[in-house]
């Protein structure tokens, strides 16, 4: 409902390599931990984006997205529902080509605001099963 395969195909092969993974940490036993490592082996690089600013599967973690100092393709998202709106404006904000939002992370008011601002979006998806699937 909130991606068909073109939009997914279009992030995943022409958005760019330079994915901010928010909500990625050094805690193995995270979704995003194994998500991104997945996105890496399939040529993205990974910009972790966490509060603790951890370095994470050799790439330098950042607090915000506004804190990168380098341009990001796509912002992936692994926080709350309800906290996934404000991260997706940020994306717009810093110039961000898409929006991912991971399995279970739903808000349609987002989804909205982000595709009228020219961004191309995936919701309620995850890149490392779409990438064997369709990438």
């Amino acid at each position: 409902m909130y991606a068909d395969d073109e939009t997914v195909r279009e992030i995943l092969r022409e958005s760019g390599d330079t994915w901010a993974v928010v909500g990625l940490s050094a805690n193995e036993d995270r979704a995003a931990f194994g998500v991104a490592r997945v996105l890496q082996r399939f040529g993205k690089r990974v910009v972790p984006v966490h509060p603790k600013a951890e370095t994470v599967h050799g790439e330098r973690g950042y607090a915000t997205l506004a804190d990168i100092p380098f341009p990001v393709d796509v912002v992936d998202v692994f926080v709350n529902s309800w906290l996934a709106g404000p991260v997706a404006d940020e994306a717009v904000a810093i110039g961000a080509k898409a929006v991912w939002f991971q399995l279970g992370v739903i808000d349609p008011d987002a989804y909205a605001r982000t595709r009228a601002a020219g961004l191309a979006m995936v919701m309620d998806r995850c890149p490392a099963i779409e990438i064997p699937r369709l990438g």
